[in-house]
């Protein structure tokens, strides 16, 4: 009788692997197109890693995995085998770019991929999908895995989320660390804004008050009425990049297949910088680093040669520093009146024959551009730089425009309506869409639930779909202003970036909001284990 009951024991310890839910593949992005096979194959010692040189680095990620989670050291070769135990990846130049094909059946697992991108997204996928739709026997030394086809590839090309440093400086271990979130994510852009009012943190040779006087202010605005707060902390705020330290960020994204593209301000949200040469603004007064945050007292001074120098000099060490192709300058809340009491810039926009303050911007920021492009680079900017009207602080005829921004810009929507889009999208220009109240993970989970933030389509509804292919995809945006600590920047991200990951990449008939929740669970368990402070259940939709 005791023969017969412990058999019978063990099958129900073993039920759960032969009964997995089919319905939820709980990978976040959710895959494009999947099925589940009936049984399940077995991972373990003996299993075989069988990869190209072009996916030897992905071959190297899985290997790691399957050694740090479940201590199988697995060995890896070149060396073309039928072996059925065996991780086999392989080039295929029918799948899209980014994209790849994954097979967990009986004649072990397939990866296929056009380059090492659709590798590595593979293995992402693979890592999660082993966290949820396998069974684990430490006793056994095995890893049962649920069989199943994954063909997969990205909605969008652009898929970004957006560290400002600027008005809190968090450092190299917090980036890396959300490096390796967006990796597994997929997400393919790193936004960094690392130049802003309240802080300069990136280190130029040329220019050392930069950092020596930019990086630094004495005390910080704080308290519970944010903005209108007259609250400080006493305590002072600094940091900055050293180029080295860049160098290190940017090959460790680059290994994650992650793009990270800088932000130095321009003309506008400059106060550090001016703080740290005087020279640089329209009134040519001495200021600090301001201690609130908002807009600052003052704007480069564009009519004067040596800022354009400046300017320039600043963008030739930023572009020695990042491969990128695409940098941002910024281009938002240009507080007009700052260049219209200068007489030095009134002069200049009459010599230009430029009417209007947004004249100016428009004419500025085309030089900027052509700047980059002889340069080989092109440039983003958020969409105040088409001269759009979007702050009760300007004065609507300074606004209008009959300059044209150039062609080439990335126009970087977050604030106004569908009309504005649609009239970058059809005069040609491709958009990175991040509206506001969709994407500004500096709300709270009162103004922008979970929920919410899942519900946002980069392609507006009303959005005519000849220009659909004008949208290259998304930002999910973490302003610094109210995260001074780790802590507080880990609640705003966690959750919400799942979401913006899968928006980014999961085609908008695929998506469905339950699922999505079910498989965050998975994430969660990773983010306790890394000590990474996310939001709950409690929080992510209701008032906070």
């Amino acid at each position: 009788m005791k023969n017969k009951i412990i058999p019978w024991f063990i099958s129900l310890l073993f039920a759960p692997i032969l009964t997995l839910n089919c319905q939820d593949i709980n990978i976040i992005p959710k895959p494009q197109d999947f099925s589940f096979g009936k049984g399940t194959i077995v991972i373990d010692e003996n299993t075989l890693i069988i990869n190209t040189a072009e996916s030897s680095a992905s071959a190297a990620i899985a290997k790691n995995f399957f050694k740090n989670n479940y201590e199988f050291t697995l060995q890896s070769t070149e060396f073309q085998s039928l072996k059925k135990n065996a991780i086999h990846f392989k080039m295929d130049e029918n799948i899209a770019d980014e994209g790849y094909e994954l097979s967990i059946a009986d004649e072990g697992i397939t990866i296929c991929a056009l380059d090492e991108k659709g590798f590595f997204y593979a293995v992402q996928s693979l890592i999660q999908y082993c966290a949820s739709n396998a069974y684990f026997s430490k006793y056994e030394k095995t890893l049962k895995v649920k069989e199943v086809t994954i063909k997969d590839a990205p909605r969008f090309q652009w898929r970004a989320f957006m560290l400002d440093e600027a008005r809190h400086f968090k450092g190299m271990e917090q980036v890396k660390m959300l490096l390796d979130e967006m990796a597994l994510l997929k997400m393919n852009v790193f936004h960094w804004h690392l130049v802003d009012d309240q802080g300069w943190r990136i280190e130029i040779k040329k220019y050392p008050k930069l950092t020596q006087i930019g990086s630094k202010r004495k005390s910080t605005q704080i308290g519970p009425l944010e903005w209108e707060s007259p609250i400080q902390s006493a305590e002072p705020h600094e940091g900055f990049y050293t180029q080295n330290q860049i160098k290190e960020i940017i090959k460790y994204a680059a290994q994650r297949h992650i793009t990270i593209v800088p932000e130095i301000e321009m003309p506008g949200h400059s106060s550090a910088a001016i703080a740290a040469y005087s020279w640089l603004g329209t009134s040519k007064e001495e200021i600090e680093v301001p201690i609130k945050f908002g807009v600052g007292k003052d704007v480069y001074d564009v009519s004067n040669p040596q800022v354009i120098q400046f300017l320039t000099d600043v963008l030739d060490e930023v572009m020695a520093l990042f491969p990128s192709e695409v940098l941002h300058i910024g281009g938002d809340e240009v507080k007009y009146t700052h260049w219209k009491n200068s007489a030095a810039v009134n002069t200049y926009m009459a010599e230009k024959k430029l009417k209007t303050p947004a004249d100016l911007q428009v004419y500025f920021t085309n030089n900027m551009s052509n700047y980059l492009q002889s340069k080989g680079r092109r440039m983003m900017g958020w969409n105040e730089i088409m001269g759009h009207n979007l702050h009760f602080y300007q004065d609507k005829k300074d606004t209008e425009t009959t300059q044209k921004l150039a062609k080439e810009t990335i126009v970087h929507f977050w604030k106004g309506d569908d009309t504005l889009l649609t009239t970058a999208a059809s005069n040609g220009y491709e958009i990175v869409n991040s509206l506001h109240n969709y994407t500004y993970l500096d709300y709270t989970y009162k103004v922008l639930p979970l929920s919410k933030a899942y519900a946002f389509d980069p392609i507006p509804e009303k959005l005519d779909p000849k220009y659909h292919d004008k949208i290259i995809g998304l930002g999910a945006q973490m302003w610094g202003e109210w995260i001074p600590t780790n802590g507080e920047m880990h609640f705003k991200v966690f959750p919400r970036i799942a979401a913006y990951a899968e928006i980014g990449w999961t085609k908008k008939e695929h998506k469905n909001f339950a699922t999505f929740t079910s498989a965050l669970k998975h994430l969660q368990k990773r983010w306790t284990a890394k000590g990474i402070y996310f939001a709950s259940d409690e929080f992510v939709e209701k008032k906070n």
